[in-house]
């Protein structure tokens, strides 16, 4: 919970009722890697801050391909947030790459910390900006750079990934094929 606190206090002032009630609203959990959090169809309730580890969020398609949306490390959200603020069943599902430990909220109570420490709007406008920015950037590099491009800048956002997550994971994430990344990565050696 430390690392949420922290971040929370680097931008706004945290008094000591509002520390209480993220404490009130959360639990810490450590989830094995392959632990689905939320699975496609399902109702969501729930997001999740990552303290350590990496999450990913994938749709299937109805030949059963997955397509990777986002990777969660830590100090990073994730959860089905057309999900949430839809009122509607999942479209995705959330696992563990690795073993990781996470802090979650039930989402409901999170958004209405909102009426009770007003301070907590200008936190959660940040954070949501740099969602819709982040998604924003991963469209227009979908539609505008090669793959090779996008998978130096994947190397960027995500340095260490490489070492814990499976090929099929990175290319459903960069919209290539396993036979198109081993062949990006051969050029690069």
């Amino acid at each position: 919970m430390k690392d949420l606190i922290d971040k929370i206090k680097s931008s706004i002032t945290l008094s000591t009722k509002a520390e209480e009630y993220i404490y009130s609203i959360s639990k810490e959990r450590t989830v094995a890697k392959g632990e689905v959090l939320i699975r496609q169809g399902q109702a969501v309730k729930n997001t999740f801050f990552v303290s350590s580890g990496c999450l990913r969020s994938y749709c299937s398609d109805h030949n059963g391909k997955e397509h990777t949306l986002q990777f969660a490390i830590k100090n990073w959200w994730i959860s089905d947030f057309i999900a949430i603020y839809n009122k509607e069943l999942a479209t995705l599902t959330v696992e563990c790459v690795t073993d990781s430990t996470i802090i979650e909220f039930n989402a409901q109570k999170l958004d209405h910390i909102h009426s009770l420490f007003p301070e907590f709007e200008a936190f959660q406008r940040k954070n949501l900006e740099r969602h819709v920015v982040s998604l924003h950037k991963r469209i227009l590099n979908q539609l505008q750079l090669s793959a090779q491009q996008r998978y130096d800048l994947f190397l960027e956002k995500y340095p260490d990934i490489e070492q814990y997550t499976p090929n099929y994971h990175i290319a459903s994430y960069l919209g290539i094929t396993q036979q198109s990344l081993s062949r990006i990565r051969a050029e690069i050696k």
